[in-house]
């Protein structure tokens, strides 16, 4: 099964990047594939949100995202074209609280045949642009603020 982790320094407090993390909706204005994202339910730090993405072809699925602390976010998947859809972001700051280490992980598995390497790549390739994108979105608000 496809999975990838990556690794960056993003200058941004843990609730700059917490609040572009948890605003889904705004995802598909910094982030090309995604069509849309569509909160379903949302309270107490979890939320159900539909993605729909384009990455070979169009692809919707929904995935249950926790707030389990400050520094972190989980999802698993809910329902739609994948088997398996688990990740995460785990965010340390650093020892003045005005940068953090941001690890993104991701584990994929399709429901349909795609065979490994196109998955592999997709999941490799496609990871750090994913948190390249939100850096530069986080660190762009932060400027503005």
């Amino acid at each position: 099964m496809p999975s990838a982790r990556h690794k960056e320094t993003i200058n941004v407090t843990v609730d700059q990047m917490m609040a572009v993390i948890t605003d889904f909706e705004s995802y598909s204005s910094f982030l090309p594939e995604i069509d849309s994202c569509d909160v379903l339910t949302s309270g107490d730090g979890e939320w159900d949100v539909r993605f729909t993405v384009k990455v070979v072809k169009r692809i919707r699925y929904t995935l249950r995202l926790k707030k389990v602390n400050d520094h972190t976010v989980r999802w698993s998947l809910v329902e739609g074209a994948f088997k398996v859809n688990n990740g995460g972001w785990d965010l340390t700051p650093n020892e003045n609280g005005t940068a953090l280490t941001a690890e993104y992980f991701i584990e994929l598995q399709v429901g349909m045949f795609v065979p490994s390497t196109i998955m592999r790549t997709l999941v490799e390739r496609t990871l750090p642009e994913t948190v390249t994108r939100f850096k530069a979105e986080a660190e762009r608000r932060a400027a503005t603020s």
